[in-house]
């Protein structure tokens, strides 16, 4: 198995020439001919990610977001995508992100919010022209109340705590949501008739919302982190008898709530 196989894997799925123009998805270490006998899948590539790839003899690391987002002017061990770098660099180790690539297809990462909440009559929020584009849109099986719909949203994605608007009087059925930073898209979920806006990273001016329409920020983490296990049964359906692992520190939020 050689680097290049898995890449073409990820990217029948999530193709690298859909990611946003500032993105930097695609293989940021390594070259598409080095073998691979073993890959580990993490949401985020850091020094300790890269440990656990040696101690466990994976030789590719594939995570959602890039470990290197722009140029580098040093790479130093003293910070931490320079130790990441240095330590994947000196045990071989081949790294590759499917950040916003992933983001924008419809089986992606807001497909995935999408599917835990029920929604149906799912379409892409903001459209890029080509059945591709950030975020998505649907229908609540059955109307619910803002309460009721704060109670559903923390139950499905397992919340302890979220951010929210001031809550909707009327009933709540249809649902827009974006994984990740989605604040430039509440404008465009308010076009598409939704309720409630679901996202991460909302800013504090955002939260005055129009009447009719309420925000839930659930957390950068939160809402992406289902990646990680759409990514590991691509490649175990593709590469039944490979050795792909998920790393054992999953929860690598880096927020935490007290």
């Amino acid at each position: 198995m050689k680097v290049r196989d898995i890449v073409a894997a990820i990217e029948e799925f999530a193709p690298l020439g859909i990611q946003e123009k500032w993105d930097n998805s695609g293989l940021c270490i390594g070259s598409p001919e080095d073998e691979v006998s073993s890959v580990l899948l993490g949401l985020d590539c850091t020094p300790e990610l890269v440990d656990e790839a040696v101690a466990c003899g994976a030789d590719m690391i594939v995570t959602h977001h890039p470990l290197i987002f722009s140029g580098l002017k040093k790479i130093s061990p003293d910070d931490l995508v320079g130790a990441a770098v240095i330590k994947a660099v000196k045990a071989g180790i081949s790294i590759y992100a499917a950040h916003t690539s992933a983001d924008k297809v419809i089986a992606g990462v807001s497909g995935a919010m999408a599917a835990r909440l029920g929604l149906g009559n799912v379409t892409i929020l903001d459209e890029d022209g080509d059945g591709t584009g950030l975020g998505v849109v649907g229908d609540l099986p059955e109307a619910v109340t803002a309460a009721e719909a704060v109670k559903l949203v923390k139950e499905r994605f397992s919340l302890k705590a979220m951010r929210a608007s001031r809550p909707v009087e009327g009933k709540i059925s249809r649902v827009a949501m974006c994984g990740g930073s989605g604040g430039s898209l509440i404008a465009a979920a308010q076009a598409a008739g939704a309720q409630l806006y679901i996202s991460g990273d909302i800013s504090y001016h955002n939260f005055f919302t129009k009447e009719g329409f309420m925000i839930m920020d659930i957390g950068h983490y939160e809402s992406e982190i289902e990646i990680v296990d759409i990514l590991f049964s691509l490649l175990r359906k593709k590469f039944p008898t490979f050795a792909v692992r998920i790393t054992q520190n999953l929860y690598s939020n880096p927020i935490f709530y007290f």
